[in-house]
């Protein structure tokens, strides 16, 4: 949209209006006045043609006001006027001037074409229209452009109209802009153009085109309810529900404000009740509430990407990662800058070993705040990402990476027992295979978390091939002995189908 239609005040054409020296020569009858009043009145219309030349409009405005309170039924007075208002961008007085001028004549042309163009201004196409008729009717001459121009602005009102409805706010914005581009004075036009842009989510031009109307006019209840939109959508709810109670003040029927008013205090009671819910640690009652407030108004996106946020803590509060997670990434799709949804669900990729997803959320979260917390947090997803690429010798063991000693050493006995390649020997080839691969691996976690120093090593995700530990000369079996002990051999013997034995030699 072009500049001039962002504020009130704005000219209306880049060159000034013709005045009406000729009409003023030839006025309509007047009511008898002395000579000299006459005379007087020409003479302050004279200077205020003089002054409207100079592009000095104030001053022109106070010589042709002074000119028409001499001579009040002279049709040429009030359309100079008119035409001085109109260069001021006052278009609601000047269209007032020029209905005037064509009431005291009917066949003042210039006077009809102000009227049109003052409605058109104002966004009143359909009225405007009728004026340029008027002065087609009256002079073949310079009309057309006029009514193409009200032709447009009335298709781009309809298209609107039509694509507001379907919800495409982007295309509802740019035929505003359009129809400003000839109405720049339309309040209607700017209050809808700014309804889209808070539904887009760029709320400073939102803003930004309501406060412009609120400074002419403070009483306006759709600029009002617009700058509550706003607030609204912007989670500062309780500012919100002030505007739109003041819209509704000014409006007791404004449908749109009164939706939006009760949402919010439905909104705001229910998130208070829900977070009043999780701090006494009712947490089935918190995921209630939180799941009935996302419910009242799906268009707030951070209002209820805070829900969501709130309601995977409770999810993770429940021990429900997985509903945690998903609720944590519904909240960053509504706002991608919300990091305490990346910490919440990185960390709930943490607790269920996804450590890859956790390390992305991190990133992001470090990219967007450089503290030492989140690169932290960061490195110890790094090093948890680098230890879940190694064999995991706790989860081999079937052991918690807490167990003590004793934990360990009876792990290692029920599944070395398990997978010894003797107690196999009558499966087939690929099941022995399998089993002395499994035998080896419980050995080599034995070998490492019943040593104090390899475990401290594995658990910080450092290298064991460094310092002599590599594993590359392993024997499975010399463990096993070690760890049965006795001077000759074992065996395994079958007792009948399916069951073995174990017996030292």
């Amino acid at each position: 949209m072009a500049a001039a239609a962002e504020c009130d005040v704005v000219m209306a054409a880049t060159e000034p209006e013709l005045l009406d020296d000729e009409e003023a020569k030839s006025p309509t009858p007047l009511t008898p006045h002395p000579s000299v009043t006459l005379l007087e009145a020409e003479c302050f219309k004279e200077q205020g043609n003089a002054y409207y030349a100079k592009k000095d409009y104030n001053e022109a405005y106070n010589y042709y006001t002074k000119a028409i309170d001499m001579c009040p039924k002279n049709a040429s007075y009030y359309g100079n006027r008119a035409a001085t208002l109109m260069m001021l961008g006052r278009f609601r007085e000047a269209l007032g001037d020029a209905q005037q001028s064509v009431r005291l004549d009917d066949s003042f042309v210039r006077g009809h074409l102000r009227e049109g163009k003052c409605h058109l201004s104002l966004g009143n196409a359909m009225a405007a229209c009728r004026s340029f008729q008027r002065a087609l009717e009256l002079d073949h001459k310079n009309t057309q452009a006029q009514q193409e121009n009200a032709n447009a602005v009335m298709e781009y009102e309809k298209i609107a109209e039509s694509d507001f409805e379907k919800r495409d706010f982007r295309k509802v914005v740019f035929c505003m802009d359009r129809a400003l581009e000839f109405a720049p004075a339309c309040h209607r036009f700017k209050i809808l153009k700014a309804e889209c842009l808070a539904m887009l989510g760029r709320y400073p031009e939102a803003q930004s085109v309501a406060s412009d109307i609120l400074r002419m006019d403070s009483t306006n209840a759709d600029a009002l309810y617009v700058r509550g939109l706003c607030l609204y959508y912007e989670d500062c709810i309780e500012k919100a529900v002030q505007f739109f109670v003041q819209a509704l003040r000014m409006a007791p029927d404004h449908e749109k404000a009164c939706v939006a008013c009760r949402n919010a205090k439905a909104l705001k009671a229910k998130k208070e009740d829900g977070n009043k819910a999780f701090k006494e640690g009712n947490y089935k009652l918190a995921y209630e509430l939180y799941t009935e407030a996302l419910g009242i108004d799906p268009n707030n996106i951070k209002t209820n990407a805070k829900l969501y946020c709130n309601r995977g803590t409770v999810n993770s509060k429940l021990r429900k990662l997985d509903d945690a997670i998903e609720d944590c990434t519904n909240a960053v799709k509504l706002d991608d800058t919300y990091i305490k949804a990346y910490l919440r669900r990185a960390q709930c990729y943490m607790d269920t070993e996804q450590y890859e997803e956790a390390v992305r959320d991190y990133e992001k979260v470090y990219q967007t705040e450089k503290t030492k917390e989140h690169k932290q947090l960061l490195k110890n997803a790094q090093l948890e990402l680098k230890k879940s690429k190694r064999k995991d010798y706790y989860k081999i063991l079937g052991v918690d990476k807490n167990a003590s000693e004793d934990e360990i050493k009876k792990a290692y006995r029920k599944r070395a027992l398990m997978h010894h390649p003797d107690r196999h020997s009558g499966a087939s080839a690929e099941v022995q295979k399998e089993e002395e691969k499994k035998f080896k691996e419980v050995g080599e976690a034995f070998t490492i978390l019943s040593d104090p120093k390899k475990k401290t090593r594995y658990d910080s995700g450092q290298d064991l091939d460094e310092e002599g530990m590599s594993m590359g000369d392993f024997d499975a079996n010399n463990i096993f002995k070690a760890f049965f002990g006795g001077p000759g051999g074992f065996s395994f013997e079958a007792s009948g189908p399916g069951n073995f034995f174990f017996q030292f030699g």
